[in-house]
This record gives C-alpha cells, structure tokens and sequence, in this order.
C-alpha cells in the first residue's frame, strides 16, 4: 500500500529545506536499479518481497530483458527521520557507457548523488566516468559499497580479509576523487601566477620548487569517503540490508559503556578493543588483534550467513531472538535462505534506511546550492560571469535564495525530453465515478433504450420502405443524439472509437526538469531561451519590464510558451500538479514544440542559458534508415524526429545522398534506436543499412622500407613499370607536377596560375586542432565580425588568452626548417573552417591572418584580396571529400606557394574587356559552368558559417544567371567559382602525389575476465584487429583487466561474440578514443623481385586499407576497381566427360 499520497508530497515541496534531489550513478550492473527498488519498497509503492526483483525504475521491456538501465527516470519519496520530514527526489541512471548522455541530464538536476560499487569488481572505467561528471557538475557525493554478501557467499572471504578488500576499495575510489581535485587546484593556481605575472613581474626562480603549495593549503578532508565521515554506507541491496557504522556505534555506546563519538572515530581503522581494560587502543596490525570493525560488525554478519546457509536452527532463533525481530513462518520454513536471511536482514539493518539517513544528513538541499556552480552554469562557452549584463548578474541571488516567492524570477531548467505514451498521462486516465455519474449514466442508458425499441416498433408498423428508411434515420439521430449527451456530460471517460485509436497511437513527450528559482504554475506563460541566445544582446531590444504575457518583440533564440501541464514524476505513473515551488524536480507538458532536446525556461529575459551538458560519449555509430514500402516515408521522417527529441544524445542527418542517417553511441543504443522507431514513432516496417563506418584520409612521409622490409632504392626493380605508368595517366593535361610533390595548375580560362604542395602535419598537431575545433569555431566567429567592421562586445580576456596560448603551442610543435612562419602564414582551418587540416600561404604580395582577433589586423588593398575566398572555399571542399574514398581528410596541411592573376584577371573584375575577348572567355566559361555552379552551391551547404565579407560573386543566384549569355557585368562572377574549382583540384592532384593512407576510427576496449577465459579473449582480439594495451590483476581476485584499442569498423557484434566465448564471464566497454593511421597502402602493387616472391604475381593477400576503401567507395556509388571474375575456368560439360 502506498504510504504517502500526492497531498503530501505537494505539501513537503514547498519546505525547500527538506528537499535532497539526488540521483543513483554507477558502472554497469553494480546494482544501482536494486538499490533504487529497495528504497521504493520503504514507501509502500513496491511490496520490500520484491525489491531487486521487480526492477521498477526500469519501465521499458527491452530493459527488463536486457536486465540494464537504458534511461534515468525519477521517483519522488518521503522519509521521516525523527521530528524532520524529508523529500527525496531519486534518479536512477543508466551505468553501460552507450547510455552516458542520459547520466549526464540526471546530474545536471541534483545537488548530490549516490556512487554505488560493487564490492567484488571494486573500481571500474564507469565508475571512473561517472565521478568525473558529478565533479564536473559540482555536485557532492556520497558511497554505497554494496554486493558485500559476493564476499561471504562467492568469494568465501574471512572477515579480516574482507576488511582489507573493503579497505582497498575505498582507496581506489579516494585515490581517483583526489586526482580530480589536485587537478582543479593546479588549474586554479595557474590561473592566478599568471593573473599576478600580468600586474608584477615576480622573479621566476622564487617559484621553482614551489608546485605543491596549492594543494597543501586547501582542506580537501571533506572530499573524500570514509565511513567515520558518515558518507559511506556498506550494504547488500538484493538482500535488503545496509548500515553506516554510526548504527553500530550507538548500539555498543550501551553496551561497552563507550561514548558513541569515541566508537565513530575509532569503528574503521587500525584499533582494536582491550576487553580487559575496556579501552580502545591503536595498532592492531602490529598486536595481530583483530580490528574493531572485524570484531563488532562483519564478524555478526558473517556469523548470520553461515547460520542461515548452513539451516542452523538453533543458533538462528537464538540470533533473531536477541535483535528482536519477528520472523514469518513461511519465511522461515522457505526452500531458499536467501528469502530467510533477506527477512532477517532486512529488520535488523534496514537498507533504506541506512541510505536515505546518510543522503539527509551529507548531500545538501537545494538552498545549499555554492555560488561557483551557480556562476559555472551561467557562463556559457568561454565567457566568465563578470562580463554578463548587470540584470543577469543579479539573478544569481535569486539562484542562492532559491525562493519560493511570487516575486522571484522563475528559472527552469530542461535536461531532456522523454516520450510517454498518451494512455499513462493523468488526464487519459480511466477514473472510478462518483454516486452522480453513475446515476447520470444510467439515465443515459435508460433513455437510449427507450429510444431504440421506439425504432424497433416503427419498423414493424411501418410496410413502405421509404417510411422504413425514415424511421431508420430518425432512430439513428436519437442515438447519436444521446451519444452527443454522453461525450458532453462525461467527455473524460467515454471518447469515441477514433479519438480514442488516436490517443492511443500518439506519443506525448514530457521535459525533464528542475525549478531553480520561483514557483512554476500551471498555464503560466514563460520564455524559452535557446542554447545561443545572449541576454546581452537582446536586452536592449526589450523594456525592463518585458514578461512573457505581454506579446515581446520578436528576439533571436527566444521563443515565448504556455506551461500546459505539470506532472509529479512517480517512476512509471505521472501525478497532475497545479504549481512547483523552486528546489523540485518535475515534468512538464506541452513543451514538445519549444524545446528539442534541452532549454532553459524564464521570466526573465535576463536569463542566460544554462552550459550546455557535456556527454562522455561521442556519437559514432552510423546506419541508413529507410522504409521498406516507400509511401511510408512521411512516417518514417516524422518518427526520426521524434527520436531525436526523445533521446539526448542520438543524432538524425539527412546526408547529400539523400539518406536518412542515424548516428548512435554503441551498439546497444543503436539497437534501442531501431526499437523506437519501428515500434513507437515512425510504427513502420523499416529496413537498415549495415553500419556506416566513418574513415579519414591522410597523408604520411615515403616509407624508408618497401612491403619485405627491404630498403627503398637499394634493391632491383623488375621490368614492371606498369604501377609508375598509371601513376602517370592519372594526371590529366595541364597539370604539372615537380619530383617533390608541387602542383601548378591553372584556371579554365588560364587567367590564374596556383602552385599547390600537400605536407602531414605532425601528430600533436593534428591532435591539437581537434580538441581546440571550438575555439578555432569562436575565432572565425570573431574574425567575420571584425572583417565587417561590426561592433562586436568587447571580446573576453579569457578567449584572448586561450587563443594566444592555442598559438604558442602550435608554434612549439611547428619547429624546423620547412615550418619557419608556418603558424604566421595560416590562411584557414578547415574542413568547416574548424577541422584539423591547414592551410597555409607562401607567396609575395599577400598577407591576411587568422590571428587577426588578437590585434594583428593587416587592411591592405591588392588583386589577391579579391578572390581570396575562393581559394578558402577550395581548400574547404578539398579537405571535405579527398580523393580516395570522398572522405574527409585530417593531418594535412596544403601550402599555396605561387598565385598569378594574369593582367586579363584584373581586367576580368572591373569587366573593361573587348567583346571580342569576352566571346572567347566566355565560351571557356560555359565549358565550365556546370561544375562551377555546383561547386558555389556546394559550399554554401558546407560552410554554414561562411565569411559573409565575401564578393558577390559566391552567392549562387549570381552565379546562376550566366548560365545563357554572359553580360560584360557578369563576367567577373565565373571567374571566382573557376579559382574554387582549380584550388579543389590542385589540393587533390597535390595529396595523390604524396603516399595516401586511410584512418581508421578507433574504440578503446576494457575487459573484465577471469584467467581461465583469457585466451579466448585474447583469440576474439587478435581476429578483429584488435591490440592490447595492457593487461593486469586486480588485487585480491581471480579477475584480469585487458586495455586494448579496437577498430570501430571490426566492433559490430563483437560484445556479443566475447560473451558467446567465454559463457558470459567477459564483458567488454567501448569507449570512441581516436582515429589511427592504417600502416598499409591502399594502391600498393608488388614492384620488386623480392615482393613478387613475397606476396606473388596478384597479390591477392588482403590488403585490409584496400577492402575499406572498396567498401566505402561501394557504398557512395563510385568506381571501384576489382574484377568481377577471378580464377575462372572453362566449363566442361557432361556429354565431353565420357
């Protein structure tokens, strides 16, 4: 029976003092749903029989039969401790790392969380994850080390060794929470050094030494877990016990006659207990006494479950009879202990309470919220707090309050959108019917009856059938009028057949929400403000006192909605509230239209919006979706936008081919992905692509050594020269290429000349660009608007300083000889003017920076200026597609070492030509027109963000117009699409005349395992190209962790494969790490004796870099060379056998 009603938890959410929103994190399958269910069944929702059984936060069915958490869903729940009422709002989130996105939305919610870890499998890469994204949010947490009876029952540890192992645990965990905080404070310090270093100039030598004292300053005693801090609990959630130690301090303060202080200090630590004395002294280890902890707790412990294992009647009486408990007879006399000792168990260390006692007394509520987490989730991107407006400033108040005022400003914060369907929302709810409707309902009946036997007996009287057909009619009015009567006496309860179907197919979607100031009501009108809205901005445009009832003037990344609905979130079912005062965790109806996937809701337009969340797990998992009967692909189009509002972290693209594209964390994600939409939003029999595996294309140095290891050079060539002579008839007329890799080229109509050379760019600057694409995004921004001269707000000091150190380390890592100014002379990033390739220019007469943002604008008027973006616009289409496979390329860096523009190049622009010379252009132009047109288009798809400073020319409704006659005017638009065509092909021919290698996207791989399945680990590894990294024990257990990196295009159905292996005792994590360079050449043919005796004539052995590109050139409908027939042989038929 459910202990608590609605009223209640109404009442207890407005004492913001009582409330703790707290969410459950955890590696995979350490029993974070358990836990939950444990703590449910202390509410009377779930019968405690059932706890860890029923899994009830686990509503969908593929998670009941998967037996893993696949989304965080919440359940509000009262506990009483002493005279104090609390609210706790739980979260339970998933712990499988295709699901990280989702524990990223439940964390943004909390104040506090729950750390769950299994005490056989101790630390795991999740574990790690999860503590990582709750410090990241600045929310506290606190330790449940549950599964301890694995140690009694599995493992078959003595108390004393499962102390050590507890022991051992916990340092694992405060060792990885101690790394996260010397980290922010070695940031911190560094922050202020060089904010001292700018007003004084310190002499360097007095700080040498000195790098600790940050650390030792700083009181991180509260940081971490320790069970005489109160914040760790030791528990067994299957079977329903749990207790921190001050439980048992307090139950010996009576009976040794110690203050239960003293017990606190000393219950976990190196002391035992001098019975004869009664004193509690230091030093067990050395005394080989047994530790207090050993003595007083896991010895009982360990004593119950041998009792019980055992069917020690007497000694279990004995026991139940000295804690007080009562136990049932069918417990008692039950088949399986297990439901004997969970009885047991569960009256004398009560789980829930255990753990809802410690979330109360250590997480904080709500009011407790510091005023750095408040500062970080206002300041998007690289802007710090004191550069917001002042009324934004201001409204960080309202957050510390945390009031419930009618004054205060109303804050809310979105995390996500889930999908409900329609038949579980309140209001579709069937009711039971008071006295009255059921009164009103027979009556109802009673006449509709009349009605009809008054049809009945027309029927019969009447013999013409034209008065038949009338009295038909007229007893079918009667009907639908009673009907009529029906919908609007009891329009809830009685909808008709279709209205009903409809509800019934529709998907409602609710937003995951936190109020963090104000009361939320319902019907109020509110603003919803996009993640790139600025209050800065738009506050000018709207008065002080602009709300969100009035009608505001139209401002970007603002919309204005009205709050429909708002639901108390109970697990599976939804409680209809009128209003929410700030601190609560709810959901809210209506919002499907306003907000994708996550959004801050204001009424004040002061509001910034909230950081965005950050997700462990990069989307890298691609399939094509498409229905299997074409007219359904309405459905299909809509359903994939509903998925993609209903899950945070999957993305839905449509690509240039025209395919509908869905992009997932892993292959379990993948697979809920495909469920939803066949069963839930699209309902449409859909056929999928196998996975679409993304490559990079590169460049790399000529190899030193052939394919047998043979020095290049210094062995004999055999009279095949064919590989060279294809190399040559790739290169069409008209295109020169020097011994080292430079490529001249000119225009269509030969007014300009470019000379183009391709170089790899070292590693760690490959790696450099990736990680800093959104600062190079935010200086391209900041770039455009300088180049238009627009008054921009004063650009942050903070932005400044990471550009300028972004630049010193480019410089660093571009040492030597041929990158002397490289990092002066880049022209671009790209592809998308934000991607890890370069582009540089090495030519007299030039100059323009990326760099200008930091001061070093050069304003100069020259012929180049004129159509510099185009050859930025080829460079972005080059690196977008390369020449092997149309994918992107990475590590490349293309230098423009020579640009003429012949005199008829000027000319060309200020369009003073002879007719007769523009006829001769022209008819060159036309040749070229196609390719031009669809090149301009092409970009304007690309670069979404594209210098809007460009010429006219770039746009593409210009370009269109000469597609018949070219007017004087017009001559100058062609000219710009013939340099962005000629630069693609330069950059192409230029990377085709250097060594090309495929780069492979790789996973890293942990695997858990036990010694006597390693070696098929290891056999499933090596068979998908797998390498090991590392491979060690963990202390105290048979269990081997492997480290290996994996390439996603050999991952698919590689978990399931590892578990078919080794009978479930292996499961892997993979986590998207970095993409890799394929050592072996895709074009590489024998061309040596020693090759030819190596690999033979066809060397048909596979080369791997080969197949992948064959696969992906398949896919994209291009040429693929490879013979449809090989090995064949004459048929011989029957009749000539004989």
């Amino acid at each position: 029976m459910v202990l608590t009603s609605v009223g209640k938890m109404v009442g207890l959410q407005k004492k913001t003092s009582g409330i703790r929103n707290i969410c459950i994190l955890a590696h995979v399958d350490h029993g974070k749903t358990t836990l939950a269910d444990c703590l449910i069944s202390s509410n009377g929702i779930i019968s405690s029989r059932l706890a860890g059984k029923l899994r009830y936060l686990d509503s969908r069915e593929d998670e009941q039969i998967r037996g893993i958490t696949m989304k965080s869903s919440a359940i509000s729940l009262h506990f009483v401790k002493g005279d104090q009422e609390y609210l706790i709002n739980l979260i339970d989130s998933p712990g499988h790392v295709d699901f990280s996105s989702e524990v990223s939305t439940a964390v943004r919610l909390c104040d506090g969380c729950i750390i769950v870890v299994d005490a056989v499998e101790g630390v795991c890469p999740q574990t790690q994850a999860v503590l990582r994204q709750a410090w990241l949010e600045n929310i506290r947490p606190v330790l449940v080390i549950n599964k301890i009876d694995r140690l009694i029952v599995e493992l078959k540890l003595t108390p004393q060794e499962a102390y050590l192992h507890l022991k051992n645990i916990l340092e694992q965990i405060n060792a990885v929470t101690g790394a996260l905080f010397t980290s922010k404070v070695l940031e911190e310090r560094a922050e202020k050094e060089t904010e001292s270093e700018t007003i004084s100039d310190a002499a360097p030598r007095d700080q040498i030494y000195d790098w600790s004292t940050g650390l030792e300053d700083t009181d991180d005693s509260h940081l971490y877990f320790s069970p005489d801090h109160g914040n760790v609990v030791f528990a067994s959630a299957v079977d329903g016990w749990g207790f921190g130690i001050e439980h048992f301090a307090k139950l010996y303060s009576q009976k040794i006659g110690i203050k239960p202080a003293v017990l606190l200090k000393t219950l976990w630590g190196d002391y035992y207990l001098n019975t004869k004395a009664k004193k509690i002294m230091k030093g067990d280890q050395s005394k080989g006494k047994k530790p207090l902890f050993v003595q007083l707790v896991l010895d009982n412990i360990w004593s119950l479950y041998e009792a019980v294992m055992k069917r020690d009647k007497e000694k279990i009486e004995k026991i139940v009879t000295s804690l007080g408990l009562k136990i049932g007879a069918r417990e008692s006399r039950h088949a399986d202990p297990k439901v004997h000792l969970n009885a047991i168990c569960s009256q004398w260390l009560p789980i829930s309470d255990a753990v809802l006692s410690m979330v109360c007394n250590k997480l904080p509520s709500p009011l407790d919220i510091t005023a750095e987490r408040v500062e970080k989730l206002m300041c998007v991107g690289a802007r710090t707090f004191d550069s917001l407006p002042s009324e934004t400033q201001e409204l960080k108040s309202a957050f510390m309050k945390c009031s419930s005022e009618e004054t205060a400003p109303v804050i809310v914060f979105v995390s996500k959108m889930f999908a409900v369907d329609a038949k579980a929302l309140p209001q579709n709810k069937p009711r039971p019917l008071t006295q009255e409707e059921i009164a009103h309902r027979r009556e109802l009946a009673k006449r509709r009856h009349a009605e009809k036997l008054a049809a009945n007996q027309g029927k019969e009287l009447s013999e013409k059938p034209p008065s038949e057909n009338s009295s038909e009619a007229t007893g079918n009015a009667g009907d639908t009028k009673g009907k009529e009567q029906q919908l609007t006496g009891q329009a809830e309860i009685t909808t008709s057949k279709e209205t009903k179907q409809e509800a019934d197919n529709k998907e409602s979607f609710i937003a995951f929400a936190r109020v963090f100031s104000g009361v939320v009501k319902r019907g109020q009108k509110i603003f919803v403000l996009g993640p790139k809205y600025d209050p800065a901005e738009s506050l000018h445009k709207l008065s002080s006192q602009c709300s969100a009832t009035n009608d505001p003037p139209l401002v970007p990344h603002m919309t204005c909605c009205t709050l429909v609905n708002l639901y108390l979130l109970m697990g599976r079912e939804l409680e209809d509230l009128e209003e929410v005062p700030a601190g609560n965790v709810l959901g809210i109806g209506g919002l499907q239209d306003f907000v994708l996937k996550s959004a801050t809701l204001s009424t004040s337009p002061a509001c910034p919006p909230f950081t965005p969340l950050s997700f462990e797990a990069t989307p890298i998992v691609r399939v094509a979706v498409e229905p299997k009967h074409p007219s359904d692909m309405p459905q299909l189009v809509r359903g994939m936008k509903l998925l993609n509002q209903a899950d945070p972290c999957v993305q839905v693209l449509i690509q240039e081919t025209g395919e509908h594209v869905l992009v997932t964390a892993g292959e379990v994600h993948l697979q809920r992905c495909l469920d939803d939409l066949k069963e839930r939003f699209a309902k449409v029999q859909i056929s999928v692509s196998a996975p679409i595996i993304p490559f990079r294309e590169t460049i790399t140095r000529p190899p030193k050594v052939d394919m047998v290891n043979e020095e290049i050079g210094k062995q004999q060539k055999v009279a095949v020269i064919h590989q060279t002579k294809e190399d040559q008839t790739k290169i069409p007329e008209g295109v020169q290429v020097d011994s080292d890799g430079l490529v001249t080229i000119s225009t269509p109509n030969k007014q300009a000349t470019l000379s183009v050379r391709a170089v790899p760019l070292p590693e760690e600057v490959t790696r450099l660009l990736e990680e800093n694409s959104d600062l190079i995004r935010t200086m391209e921004q900041l770039n455009t608007s300088l180049n238009e001269d627009k008054k921009t707000h004063e650009i942050n000091q903070k932005t400044l300083d990471r550009i300028k150190e972004f630049k010193q380390k480019l410089e660093q890592h571009l040492q030597g000889r041929k990158w002397r100014n490289a990092v002066d002379q880049i022209w671009s990033f790209g592809p998308r003017k934000c991607g890890p390739n370069i582009l540089l220019y090495n030519f007299e007469g030039y100059k323009r920076s990326v760099w200008q943002c930091l001061g070093n604008t050069v304003k100069e008027v020259s012929n180049y200026r004129d159509f510099d973006n185009s050859i930025v616009s080829g460079f972005q289409l080059a690196t977008l597609s390369g020449p092997m496979c149309e994918e992107p390329l990475m590590g490349v860096c293309f230098t423009v070492e020579k640009w003429e523009i012949n005199k008829g190049g000027e000319t060309l622009s200020t369009s003073s030509q002879h007719v007769g010379e523009c006829d001769t252009v022209e008819h060159k132009q036309n040749e070229d027109t196609p390719l031009t047109s669809s090149c301009t288009d092409a970009i304007c798809s690309v670069n979404e963000h594209q210098d809007s400073s460009q010429r006219v020319s770039k746009s593409p409704e210009k370009v269109s117009k000469h597609k018949g006659e070219i007017s004087l005017a017009d001559c100058y638009g062609p000219f710009s699409g013939q340099l962005i065509a000629t630069m693609k092909e330069a950059c192409r021919y230029a990377l085709q005349a250097k060594p090309q290698r495929l780069m492979a996207a790789m996973y890293t791989c942990e695997i858990m395992a036990t010694a006597e399945v390693l070696g098929r680990v290891y056999a499933v590894l090596s068979k998908r190209e797998g390498r090991v990294l590392q491979e060690e024990m963990k202390e105290g257990t048979d269990v081997f962790i492997i480290k290996a990196v994996l390439p996603v295009a050999e991952s698919f159905g590689f978990a399931d494969e590892i578990r078919k292996r080794t009978s479930g005792l292996a499961s892997p994590q993979l986590v998207f790490s970095h993409w890799e360079i394929i050592s072996s050449d895709p074009f590489w043919v024998p061309t040596t004796e020693e090759e030819y005796l190596h690999f033979g004539e066809k060397a048909d052995s596979e080369n791997q870099a080969r197949k992948y590109m064959n696969a992906v050139r398949k896919r994209k409908g291009l040429y693929v060379e490879e013979k449809i027939v090989e090995h064949a042989e004459k048929q011989r038929t029957l009749s000539r056998n004989k």
